[in-house]
């Protein structure tokens, strides 16, 4: 008797110090199947080494009744039914649609005056700043006065033709003036035609001078100063101006290949922004991609967030999908549940006569979240679980509550 019950120390201390450091041992010995094969082989023998004190123990009792009085200390909880829920814990970023990063129509151009500021509030289609357009307007006159041109020469084509019209359905004159006069109004309303085209294209050459915002928002950064280059990205290789609207905002995140078939849209969702000292913030599942990216092996989800101050684009934050959710279900700490060849199992307070015993109950597990472990089946609420001392107990040792 004295050998088994000399050997226990050891062994739960080896099943301690294998519990707690498996991830230290993976690392030195690089073979996570022999460590497994050990912890199994260390069950196994608990197993047994649990039977044989429960028979030393018997036989103990019946040599010395005083012994069997001797109860263990332990802590337990009351199993309450209720509802579990299962979250995909996923890092994103708060992304934008209102985000836009101001750029020339056309070339870009030399800087002759800026009309905003960070942290103004400008409206889409407003003058943000204005380029050089000496050469457009140049080229605009240019274009326009020929135009002119060839207006007057048309007029006077057309009046041309009409007299040798009247003339020749008098009977006066011949037949190929009326031809010829035809042609030069064709080819001049031919020249008008392609020189109002090139007073168009002008005259939108001196419009992109006009640096114009395409979203109504919030000047963000403005990068770029009078006598300067602008071409929307500075040399430093940053945007010269940005305007934000953050009434647009949502979280995206890249989502593992293997979640396909857990997530969908509408999907009920939180985003969690540590830096804002706020509590998660709810929504649903807007956009799930349906592409796969070959690199990364993922594929993207959005979700929609409100107008909020203390959220900004590119804001690092933590995206918590629900993908699981049972009412009126049982679960338990994860640490009590304990596992051997024959399956999981807890350890229970039980009545035996006038003793109370731990009592082993094999149960089935179902999806663990939040240090929680959902229990589909071998427990029944109100059973009064052990959550302290269940390491060092075994079925129908006598226990004692703290």
């Amino acid at each position: 008797m004295k050998k088994y019950l000399s050997s226990l120390p050891i062994l739960f201390a080896v099943l301690i110090m294998v519990s707690s450091c498996g991830g230290g041992a993976k690392d030195k010995k690089g073979n996570l199947g022999d460590m497994r094969g050990s912890l199994e082989k260390l069950k196994k023998e608990k197993s047994t080494l649990d039977q044989k004190i429960r028979d030393l123990e018997s036989a103990i009792a019946k040599e010395d009744p005083a012994a069997a009085k001797v109860t263990k200390l332990v802590d337990t909880d009351t199993i309450v039914a209720g509802q579990f829920q299962h979250y995909i814990d996923l890092q994103g970023q708060i992304g934008t649609d209102g985000l836009s990063y101001v750029a020339p129509t056309g070339q870009g151009g030399l800087v002759k005056a800026v009309y905003v500021k960070s942290g103004q509030k400008v409206s889409k289609g407003q003058v943000l700043l204005k380029l050089d357009d000496a050469i457009a307007r140049q080229q605009l006159s240019a274009a326009q006065q020929q135009t002119g041109v060839l207006k007057a020469r048309l007029a006077q084509a057309e009046t041309i033709l009409q007299r040798y019209e009247n003339l020749w359905s008098q009977g006066i004159g011949a037949e190929i003036n009326v031809i010829n006069s035809k042609a030069d109004v064709e080819a001049l309303q031919s020249q008008l035609r392609a020189a109002m085209a090139q007073v168009g294209s002008a005259q939108e050459q001196v419009n992109m001078t006009s640096i114009r915002a395409e979203l109504s928002g919030t000047v963000d950064q403005v990068n770029v100063r009078v006598g300067e280059f602008f071409s929307g990205m500075g040399g430093d290789r940053k945007a010269q101006i940005v305007i934000v609207n953050l009434s647009d905002l949502k979280m995206i995140v890249p989502v593992p290949d293997n979640y396909v078939a857990r997530i969908k849209k509408g999907d009920k969702v939180e985003v969690v922004v540590p830096e804002t000292g706020k509590p998660a913030f709810p929504s649903v599942l807007s956009v799930v991609g349906n592409t796969i990216d070959p690199t990364t092996r993922s594929f993207i989800a959005e979700a929609k967030l409100p107008s909020d101050p203390l959220l900004k684009p590119n804001q690092r934050a933590t995206m918590k999908i629900l993908d699981y959710q049972a009412n009126d279900a049982i679960s338990v700490p994860v640490n009590v549940v304990q596992s051997d060849e024959t399956g999981k199992y807890v350890y229970v307070l039980e009545r035996s006569g006038d003793k109370t015993v731990a009592r082993r109950k094999t149960v089935i597990a179902g999806e663990t979240y939040g240090g929680r472990t959902e229990i589909k089946s071998g427990l029944n609420a109100g059973d009064q679980i052990i959550t302290e001392g269940f390491l060092s107990v075994y079925d129908g040792q006598a226990v004692t509550l703290r």
